[in-house]
């Protein structure tokens, strides 16, 4: 509070009183005086800001006494006293306290508000989590942007420094890619709403400047369909590769439209995990045991006492509704209403490249944490493999669903057809005859040996020699022996 109230020359003296620079502008200056105050905290140098905090104080005391008597004093006077009364007891009271908020003020203070954050504590903006992102130091609280002038392009600069062990962290994390550590410095946009956590939303108009570099945003994702706008993926935006890994202070100006919406930017020390270690985390504390998968299935198919149709049973695909191949790692949010699960490695691929975190059977969210690994169905994937479907029964059981094979072999009772004059005969015509007069082909059942055959066509011969007509030819040899070959 002491170093914030300082003018130029105050922040000069204190910075020469500790041998550092004293050449710059007057937030150049407050931000080496901060950084003094956090990372040095040494008794003289508490002792000589005490000092130069006093000096300045009383001077301006003294200045106002002699310019007016005390009996002459305006209540709007007594009361500038007063306030610097208070200022100064509480500046004595802040050096002896160690959980002081240096991040918070400083912060703030450089995001262009230029003040002390009020008394009043008002409900600070939130963050969604981020399941590829583990948040390992806060380097600033979201800040609202607060525009400088009437222009429609804003630019809000944020100046920080690393401390050595964040530094340590990133130059030994490993490389996710070339170029790409493991542990990154992150922006974070969002909409300023303290209502419930925000999730990143970049105002138009965007662009951050590191240093001297301008760093690249993600740009939008093209729209097959017409008429549809294209959407720009809002990600935490990767500043490492742009900033002084060393004790030098790291400008960032974050450039904006102003079109009426607040937003709000924060910075985060994050270790960014990959699909393979999110999905190793899965099945170490996300698998569900398969009795209590058993017992959701029971009360799945429970009879409803209000419902006239009694389910008996419920189908369940092995096959995933992303990429159409079998389970390997079946998975389900635990909000879901549905038995039907998707593979857990691709969902988490998917999502790595485009989050989205919707459930594909039911389009709802189905967030990370909300994931489960279904134990029950895990089972029946390594007891059945010649199957792709099952269906779970009332009593929790289930059974595979085979698709039925087409009959490839011919009838068990063949009849074969011959005609009258040789093995390629007519066939028979609607009205009983064979074409031309001839008699209509005979029926043979191939069940029969051929001794019996041969009996019946006897018998047949000797009935033809009663009746009137035309006799039809006898079957030559080469008919009966095909008939007995059959």
């Amino acid at each position: 509070n002491m170093v914030m109230s300082f003018r130029v020359s105050d922040l000069q003296m204190l910075l020469g009183f500790v041998g550092r620079s004293k050449s710059g502008l007057k937030h150049e200056l407050v931000t080496r005086a901060l950084q003094l105050v956090q990372f040095d905290c040494s008794p003289e140098v508490f002792k000589k800001i005490k000092e130069l905090y006093e000096t300045r104080y009383a001077k301006k005391s003294s200045e106002v006494a002699q310019a007016q008597p005390q009996q002459h004093r305006s209540p709007e006077t007594l009361s500038i006293h007063s306030s610097y009364d208070r200022g100064s007891t509480v500046a004595r009271t802040s050096i002896s306290t160690t959980n002081i908020d240096y991040p918070a003020l400083y912060g703030k203070y450089l995001n262009g508000l230029g003040r002390l954050p009020p008394k009043v504590t008002k409900p600070e903006v939130r963050l969604v989590k981020l399941p590829f992102y583990t948040t390992l130091d806060e380097l600033l609280k979201p800040t609202e942007l607060v525009p400088q002038n009437n222009e429609k392009l804003q630019e809000s600069p944020c100046i920080f420094a690393l401390t050595p062990r964040q530094v340590e962290l990133i130059r030994n994390s490993r490389e996710l890619q070339p170029g790409v550590k493991s542990v990154q410095v992150v922006l974070r946009i969002c909409y300023t709403d303290t209502s419930s956590p925000q999730e990143d939303q970049y105002p138009p108009n965007i662009a951050v400047k590191v240093n001297h570099s301008y760093c690249s945003v993600p740009g939008y994702y093209p729209s097959n369909k017409p008429g549809v706008e294209p959407k720009r993926p809002c990600r935490p935006i990767n500043l490492t590769h742009l900033m002084y890994l060393s004790a030098a202070t790291n400008r960032i100006t974050v450039t904006w439209g102003n079109y009426g919406k607040s937003y709000s930017v924060g910075l985060y020390l994050v270790r960014q995990m990959t699909s393979a270690e999110l999905l190793q985390r899965l099945k170490t504390i996300g698998i569900k045991h398969p009795e209590l998968c058993k017992a959701l299935v029971k009360e799945k198919l429970r009879l409803d006492p209000d419902s006239e149709i009694a389910t008996t049973g419920v189908r369940v695909s092995l096959i995933c509704p992303l990429v159409k191949m079998r389970l390997s790692v079946p998975c389900r949010a635990e909000t879901c209403a549905h038995l039907q699960c998707f593979d857990a490695v691709f969902y988490l691929q998917m999502n790595e490249k485009k989050p989205t975190w919707m459930c594909p059977v039911c389009d709802k969210p189905a967030p990370y944490d909300q994931l489960i690994i279904d134990g029950l169905l895990s089972k029946i994937l390594t007891e059945c493999e010649d199957a792709d479907e099952i269906e779970y029964l009332v009593d929790g059981s289930w059974c595979p669903i085979r698709a039925e094979k087409e009959r490839s072999c011919s009838p068990q009772c063949p009849i074969l057809v011959l005609g009258s004059s040789d093995v390629n005969g007519l066939l028979p015509t609607p009205n009983g005859n064979g074409e031309n007069g001839k008699a209509p082909a005979d029926v043979v059942d191939l069940t029969l040996d051929s001794s019996s055959s041969e009996e019946e066509e006897e018998e047949d011969e000797e009935e033809d020699d009663d009746d009137e007509g035309p006799q039809p030819k006898r079957r030559c040899s080469y008919e009966k022996g095909l008939v007995s070959a059959c």
